[in-house]
């Protein structure tokens, strides 16, 4: 049964120990032998390869290729076999933690992967690169890589569901920190007290505020989270060497809670697995069927589905307004209510876009499908009639799909919510969508087939046909992996792509 572990700010005269401290009670968890469930190894090797999708569709962008070359700059670490860089040979390698940073960078460029949302916003599939760069790095096996890789799931998880960083405008890889130092230690198979101390070091280094996600947003935002793997890593190696962290980072009167979040009357109730329990909240979380913010999912569903039914309505002449009724997250952080003009701008950066539901789900009105780099196109934003349709464009929070988007309840949990269309004519045309088609309780939920044609949608124009059916063999078999086979889990561009991509030099 799930043990709730109840959060709060302790004075320094209360001497909280060490065993109550939920940096702790999150060590414990990643101690812990259990088996990983069959689902959950399936779940995890649909992840594996949707991460590897992403990636592919990214290698030649300018921030991938800037972290790459950083990795590239970098030598193997003495102690191991070094680790694989996406896009690559084989036999290029890099230190761990520089290729965790090269290929999170890869993951998150296209905002593209997979998501899990409640009391905070996350990324799970974050866990991933640094979790596999350690394991090629010393040698671990398939079977070692899915228990880490799903402890990982299982604490980013559990936290999100908690403690609400975004209230308090801290970024949300700071969940993303404790979570990779926990998957570590279960892959490394490292006692509570060195877990503990990792995760406090990963926490205290990866707090930073959301202004990567505010007003103009920049190509840092695909970096924040490879930086927090690439400091868990490192935070990991320290512990490793007996090095101590922050003590409570999370109850400390100084400490996190306190200072970043909710202030020293804090408490905040934790679920977690109990000793014996499987690690199962990767289930939870749900993949994106196009690449863009995951609140847009829905909505981009829907405007397909209205294209369809209603092909005037991609010509703004004749529609007066829409207002998209829906969450308080959608409506402050990608809608109207975040009060950035950037979100309207036709000459925004492809980052800023794929956070402005106005702007999406206009072009996918008028296109009634989306595609991870034509509807980005600066020229397809510029065009004047999608220009005069998204500017028509608010949406408005609405409490039942707030309520709905904080429901603990899977069955009633909820990321869409209702249109509101006004006609030229005075018609009023009303729609509604709970979740995104590929959701489990959508139309079409995404399976390993869906995944899989992910992954060749996006790898066909950068990787052989080959190399293809190569990476895809070897990830379905992630369990069974030898050694050797977890260092080859990668993928390797086609002759000629990584030459076409900028390689910027800087200080290494």
């Amino acid at each position: 049964m799930t043990v709730i572990h109840h959060l709060r700010v302790h004075r320094s005269d209360e001497s909280l120990p060490r065993e109550g401290q939920l940096a702790w009670h999150l060590a414990e968890v990643a101690a812990d032998p259990v088996a990983v469930e069959p689902d959950v190894v399936d779940m995890i090797v649909n992840r594996v390869i949707d991460n590897a999708a992403v990636a592919a569709a990214s290698l030649t962008r300018g921030p991938v290729s800037a972290a790459r070359q950083q990795a590239l700059d970098h030598p193997v670490s003495v102690n191991g076999e070094g680790s694989t860089v996406f896009g690559c040979p084989l036999v290029r390698r890099s230190s761990p933690e520089w290729a965790a940073w090269a290929n999170g960078v890869a993951v998150r460029e296209l905002d593209y992967h997979d998501t899990f949302l409640a009391a905070e916003y996350s990324h799970p599939g974050d866990n991933i690169p640094p979790l596999v760069a350690v394991a090629q790095h010393v040698g671990a096996d398939g079977a070692a890589l899915v228990r880490g890789i799903a402890t990982g799931y299982e604490i980013q998880i559990d936290l999100v569901r908690a403690i609400s960083l975004h209230a308090h405008k801290i970024d949300h890889v700071a969940h993303l920190g404790p979570s990779v130092a926990a998957g570590l230690g279960t892959l490394l198979g490292l006692d509570v007290e060195t877990i503990s101390q990792a995760i406090g070091q990963a926490l205290h280094t990866t707090t930073a505020t959301r202004q990567s996600r505010k007003g103009e947003i920049s190509s840092w935002k695909a970096h924040a989270p490879a930086f927090a793997g690439k400091m868990a890593v490192e935070a990991v190696d320290r512990a490793m060497r007996g090095e101590t962290s922050p003590s409570p980072i999370y109850e400390g009167e100084d400490g996190v809670i306190a200072w970043l979040l909710d202030g020293p009357e804090a408490a905040y109730d934790v679920p977690l697995p109990a000793s014996g329990e499987a690690k199962r909240s990767i289930l939870d979380s749900y993949t994106k069927e196009h690449s863009a913010e995951y609140q847009a999912q829905a909505w981009i569903d829907l405007a397909r589905k209205l294209h369809r039914e209603h092909p005037e309505l991609a010509d703004p002449a004749n529609v007066s307004s829409i207002v998209l009724h829906t969450s308080h997250h959608t409506h402050y952080v990608i809608g109207s209510g975040a009060n950035d003009p950037q979100k309207y701008d036709p000459q925004a950066s492809r980052e800023t876009l794929d956070h402005s539901i106005p702007y999406i789900f206009a072009v996918a009105l008028q296109d009634g499908a989306w595609h991870h780099v034509d509807s980005y196109a600066p020229a397809r934003a510029a065009r004047a009639d999608t220009v005069a349709l998204w500017r028509s464009i608010t949406t408005a929070e609405d409490p039942e799909w707030t309520r709905r988007y904080h429901s603990e309840d899977p069955n009633e949990k909820a990321f869409g919510g209702r249109a509101e269309i006004r006609l030229a004519d005075g018609t009023v045309l009303e729609e509604e969508i709970a979740v995104a088609d590929a959701h489990p309780l959508g139309a079409r939920p995404f399976a390993r087939d869906d995944y899989v044609r992910k992954f060749r949608l996006l790898a066909e124009s950068v990787l052989a046909e080959a190399e293809i059916e190569r990476f895809l063999a070897l990830a379905q078999r992630l369990p069974e992996l030898s050694a050797d086979e977890v260092r080859q889990l990668t993928i390797v561009a086609a002759p000629g792509v990584l030459a076409s991509a900028p390689a910027p030099r800087g200080l290494f």
